[in-house]
Formats: structure tokens, sequence, C-alpha cells
């Protein structure tokens, strides 16, 4: 019992840094969608995404080859030769690279000094959405995986390989490839997750009254790409990080101008169609 005790406190302790994203995760996502959506989602995206890992470590599909280095096995929790916290990661990367994708396609609001987007039911579920959440999440996978290669010169500590070094800094082209079938996966199952749980008694998006809710999702998927580029140019990789930065620079600069060009620009069909779907969200009380 005590020997269990302490793996679980060392596989928070010992990465900090997850566990904060997932709490910020749980903050962003349960005003959003519902405990309830949100406890089903956690459940089944973790499973999704360590089977997509044990499967690779020892199949080689979906990522290519790879292995784990369980140098840490006494001090955190690892389940079937996959670190607990790596699969974990997996469910607040969807949930932000989704809401980001919301975020693009919806009709945006000024509300209160923030932003509302005025999504639907049908923009939530939408195909858009989808193809967007599983490459934004990709695109963090290409900032995060080469700096967590070179786990060995921070505090993430030397956990994994390939067997082949790809072309990528060592990273191989297959993971990127497996990453978003994986990720398409997981947006997928939070769509049908919305579209199945609590179909009548739903506490919808907007309920509560939070000015920049709607912008917690995207700063998420914002912190997670900024810590990481961090620790990449605080080990010395430049290069590396410059990369990263190059790639993202022009996609955020387009999203950003765009989002600022359509605040207060949607039809009011769009709107009908949005307090139809979520009556109580807080942009009704200012039709009243």
């Amino acid at each position: 019992m005590n020997e269990f005790l302490s793996i679980a406190v060392g596989t928070i302790t010992m990465r900090p840094y997850v566990f904060a994203f997932f709490i910020a995760y749980l903050c962003a996502a349960v005003p959003h969608l519902g405990w309830k959506k949100i406890g089903i989602f956690t459940v089944l995206g973790y499973a999704i995404a360590f089977a997509s890992e044990y499967s690779s470590i020892n199949n080689g599909f979906p990522y290519g080859w790879y292995y784990y280095i369980d140098t840490t096995r006494d001090r955190e929790l690892w389940i079937a030769g996959v670190p607990f916290f790596d699969s974990l990661s997996y469910v607040f990367l969807t949930y932000c690279s989704y809401t980001t994708a919301l975020f693009i396609v919806s009709p945006l609001r000024g509300w209160r000094g923030g932003v509302i987007t005025l999504e639907t039911r049908a923009i939530r579920r939408s195909f858009a959405v989808l193809f967007l959440g599983a490459l934004l999440q990709v695109f963090l996978d290409i900032i995060i995986d080469p700096v967590a290669l070179q786990g060995s010169r921070w505090f993430l500590g030397q956990i994994y390989g390939y067997r082949t070094a790809g072309v990528h800094y060592g990273v191989p082209l297959s993971n990127y490839l497996g990453w978003f079938g994986v990720s398409f996966l997981l947006v997928l199952a939070l769509q049908i997750i919305d579209r199945r749980v609590q179909r009548d008694v739903e506490r919808p998006a907007g309920v509560r009254e939070i000015p920049f809710r709607a912008l917690m999702g995207p700063f998420l998927y914002l912190s997670v790409l900024i810590f990481n580029l961090t620790v990449t140019i605080l080990i010395g990789e430049r290069q590396m990080a410059l990369t990263g930065i190059f790639t993202f620079f022009l996609p955020m600069a387009i999203v950003v101008t765009l989002a600022l060009r359509r605040i207060n620009r949607y039809s009011k069909e769009e709107l009908a169609e949005h307090l139809r779907d979520f009556p109580f969200s807080p942009v009704g009380r200012t039709q009243r």
C-alpha cells in the first residue's frame, strides 16, 4: 500500500506541468460541456491514447516503432509499458485543439470585454471542426515530440526513443501520420459524446458567465505550445525552436487577424441558431 501511494504521489510530483495542464483542461471543459460528457471523454480518450501507444511499442502501428525506457517505473505509474502521464496528455491536447477549431469556425460576439463563440450543435459536430481539430493536435506534436526526444537534457528525462532516427529532429514522419489518425479518432469521439450524452438535460455552452470562457481552450493550446517552445530554447536548441515558431507564426497571424475582423459581424440567422441550440447562453440575456 505504501509503495502504491509513493508511486501515485511520484506520478504527480515528477510531472507537475502535465497535471497543471490537466487541471486547466477541467476548468475549461466542464463549464463548456458539463461533468458527464467530460468524464466520459477523459476515460475514453485515455483508453484510445493508451491503446495507440501500446500498439505502437509492440507492433509499430500507428506511430512507427518506438520504445519507452522505464527508468522511472519505481517512481511513477506505468501501465503495460506505457507511462500513465503520457496517455493522459492526449485528453487535454484533444480538447484544446477541438475548442481552438471551434473558435476558428464559429461566429464571434464580444461580451463583457471578452468573446463568446456563437457555436451551434451543427458546428460542434461538423467535419470542419473534426478535421481542423485533428490537424491542430498534430501541429502541437510537431513542437512537442522533438523536444521530448531530448528529455535527458531537461526535467522530463529520457523516457523514450525511436528504433530508427527520423528526418524531423530524430522524429520519423510516421509519428505525425499516426498522430493525425489518432487525433481524428479522439476529436470524433468527443463529437459523438457531445451528440449522444445528456441530449435532453444538457447545460449548454456559455451557461457559465465567464467573459473569456470561450478562449480558455485556445489559451490552453497556446500554453502547451509556449511551454514546449520555452523548454526547447532553454536547452539550447535554437534552430528547433525557430522552426517551431516559424511553423506557427503565419497560421496564428491569420487566425487572430480574421477573428478580430469577425467579432460582432455575425448574421441574425447565426445568432438565432446559437440561441435555439443553447437558450441559456448569456448572449440571450442581452436580447431581452
